[in-house]
């Protein structure tokens, strides 16, 4: 099977499939960093925690942007 046929059939398969098999292909490229992804696992899981306990406030990112715009064209 050549490259082109081999795509055309990924094309044809479900999103789902289609999904996996991109994730795939993209960590092949990216090869993870085990200590580096536990490490931003850990800190994922701190912030989780403090959204969840109501320790810290949820910003949307449209008020983020929002501000930052009106801050460097003053």
């Amino acid at each position: 099977m050549n490259t082109k046929e081999l795509i055309n059939e990924a094309i044809s398969l479900p999103v789902e499939e289609r999904v996996i098999i991109v994730d795939l292909l993209l960590r092949s490229l990216n090869q993870p960093k085990t200590e580096i992804d536990k490490k931003w696992a850990e800190v994922a899981k701190r912030r989780l925690a403090e959204i969840r306990s109501g320790k810290v406030k949820v910003i949307a990112g449209e008020e983020v942007f929002d501000e930052i715009y009106k801050r460097f064209n003053k």
